[in-house]
């Protein structure tokens, strides 16, 4: 493969060295790099975007699978066809070159960049991403605590839904099903007329499971509607809701009988954006929550619980930030945060329908940032910032980012950017269990990355590599101290690795993929594996339209500590579409073809191969 790519490359770059600076006719724009719309050539942090096109025709209900695929660096564990779960033997979790946690509170996960994660415990919830509300995901690698804060120390995941840009009205349903009963049928409507801009979707999907109780259920809701006040002025609000019902199933060698989680969550946002010619920015509250009642379940010896867990929890929170250019080639961008969050947790003891609170705590948050990016001449950028804030526990923080962009001859890109990437103590770790510890401090890490990128006739062949290293202290780890359990600021973890990605249009409707990704861990480390490779190849056209996908992954440890286990393991899927009248097709995917055993987490063994077939409309 790396040779194939190096003969590409030999093959398309031309010998001349008086070339001048390149034109780069592809304007590659993203939101998540910077608050506002921007150029991704001009910016210093390594972003991923993954379009709407292949999310869809992947035809997976939720995102993550298909980031796993398409992102270098990032994966996400899995433990059954559909659905994720939480609590004790959930999956979900998002690993960006290593980093991510248990529970995964380092990644961020953004709506439209606003922050979606438990209020108590700080991680996101990943059944809440449906792939029928994205437009694309934009991903960055790397720390984004600059423009995002606590949790964003390992990297973002921004899912951007759909807002129509011309006036236009369609509406498309799809519905799937197939091995172990699994089901995925949904409708969605967008609409744009005059100021008026409209977007909703409603999806169910089910699952009897590859084992027994592993049966997974959940309905889900998304809606957007924005007005436009004037040409410069404009209104947004939006709004998702989720309701899922799972349970865990435990190892194949210590089953968990009787579990049961019910999970309901929701958000609400509302916006005022404005764009002038020199000056663009928005103000943004929103509202986060969620009910979960969750009964753990018994091993097959033991007798069933006395109590459920029950907690609710929110977040609200206002951001503001305004991008104004103050003279030629800048970019200056100021922002404030202000967030509260946090719950309730007790439980409810069964024998008696009575109940025991756990915790009732709350926190917040403020910090104010700054960022300045400068073009300085045509082939050259800098871009320096900080974030500073303040932790109702954790107290004072600083954030600070600076990196350079080269535009270089022949469509090339040279980055280098320094970055501090941080998290706060959530209250879990602060007041719940017995590890609890009140004192703890926030935990912090520093990336150094350099990345370069290059185009080859006109666009149609697109390389990029980077190489980074990053260095976490102040980690947070439950050790014992004086005989019990305690979390404690010990940690350190160092990182490096390096990343690759190819893609080609090789002739109309044909394109290639290839990403690549290498993780050097100074320990070991639970869901990161050390070498992931995905080639991809599809092909498009009026009436059919086919792809597949590769993927191996080598050196994923499942279990570490006193007994760690590692995998190896090579997937193999496949998707098609057929037109069979006007806008209504026939699709037809299957996933590990090959029929490969393998794990993701120890002692959950992932379903072999699993066919979907279905039918998608639109009008």
């Amino acid at each position: 493969m790396f040779a194939l790519l190096l003969t590409l490359l030999l093959a398309v770059t031309p010998a001349s060295a008086g070339d001048t600076l390149p034109t780069f006719t592809l304007d590659e724009v993203v939101a998540t790099g910077t608050r506002t719309v921007a150029d991704q050539r001009l910016l210093p942090v390594t972003v991923s975007v993954v379009n709407e096109q292949t999310l869809t025709e992947k035809a997976a209900p939720n995102i993550l699978p298909t980031l796993t695929e398409q992102v270098p660096g990032l994966f996400i564990t899995q433990r059954g066809v559909i659905g994720y779960g939480v609590s004790t033997g959930g999956s979900g979790g998002i690993k960006v070159r290593g980093i991510g946690g248990q529970p995964n509170t380092d990644v961020l996960v953004l709506i439209d960049g606003l922050p979606q994660y438990a209020g108590l415990y700080g991680h996101p919830i990943a059944d809440n991403y449906q792939t029928q509300m994205a437009e694309r995901v934009e991903v960055i690698r790397g720390p984004a605590s600059l423009y995002y804060g606590s949790n964003a120390m390992g990297g973002v995941i921004n899912i951007v839904t759909h807002r129509p840009t011309t006036d236009t009205i369609i509406t498309s349903l799809h519905a799937q099903g197939g091995s172990f009963g699994s089901v995925d049928a949904g409708i969605a409507h967008q609409m744009r007329r005059g100021p008026w801009t409209e977007a909703v979707g409603f999806n169910y999907v089910r699952t009897s499971g590859h084992r027994p109780n592993t049966a997974f259920d959940q309905y889900s809701g998304s809606l957007r509607l924005g007005y436009a006040i004037n040409e410069h002025w404009s209104l947004c609000t939006t709004g998702n809701i989720a309701y899922f019902n799972t349970a865990n199933p435990g190892t194949v060698s210590a089953p968990i009988l009787e579990s049961h989680q019910h999970v309901l969550r929701g958000m609400a946002t509302l916006s005022a954006e404005n764009r002038y010619e020199r000056t663009e920015g928005a103000i943004r509250a929103y509202y986060s929550g969620g009910r979960h009642r969750i009964n753990d379940g018994h091993k097959e010896t033991e007798p069933a619980p006395t109590s459920e867990y029950n907690h609710t929890d929110l977040m609200l929170g206002v951001t503001a930030y305004q991008t104004v250019r103050l003279f030629r080639g800048n970019h200056t961008t100021f922002g404030l945060d202000y967030q509260h969050f946090g719950g309730h947790v007790w439980n409810r003891i069964l024998t008696y329908d009575s109940c025991k609170d756990i915790v009732r705590k709350t926190q917040y948050e403020l910090a104010g940032y700054v960022d300045f990016r400068q073009q300085v001449v045509d082939w050259f950028s800098l871009d320096a910032g900080v974030r500073l804030g303040w932790h109702s526990v954790a107290g004072f923080y600083y954030a600070p980012q600076a990196g350079l962009s080269f535009l270089l001859p022949h469509d090339a890109q040279l980055k280098a950017i320094v970055s501090r990437g941080f998290r706060n103590p959530t209250i879990r770790e602060l007041y719940m269990y017995a590890p609890a510890n009140d004192s703890l401090r926030a935990v912090s890490l520093w990336n150094y990355e350099i990345s370069y990128k290059q185009y080859f006739l006109g666009g149609r062949i697109r390389v990029g590599a980077n190489i980074f290293y990053m260095h976490a202290t102040n980690m947070i780890e439950t050790q014992m101290v004086d005989g019990r359990p305690r979390n404690m600021n010990t940690g350190e973890l160092k990182n490096a690795g390096a990343e690759a990605e190819f893609s080609a249009r090789v002739w109309k409707g044909l394109i290639l993929g290839a990403n690549y990704s290498y993780l050097y861990m100074a320990n070991p480390i639970l869901a990161a594996p050390e070498h992931k490779l995905n080639i991809s190849a599809a092909y498009h056209h009026d009436r059919f339209r086919i792809g597949t996908s590769v993927q191996y992954i080598h050196g994923l440890y499942t279990a570490i500590g006193a007994a760690p286990q590692k995998q190896n393991f090579c997937l193999w899927d496949a998707h098609a579409a057929g037109r069979i009248w006007r806008q209504l097709w026939v699709t037809l995917t299957a996933d590990n073809i090959l029929g490969t055993e393998y794990e993701i987490n120890a002692g959950f063994p992932m379903p072999k191969t699993t066919v979907m077939a279905g039918l998608q409309f639109s009008f």
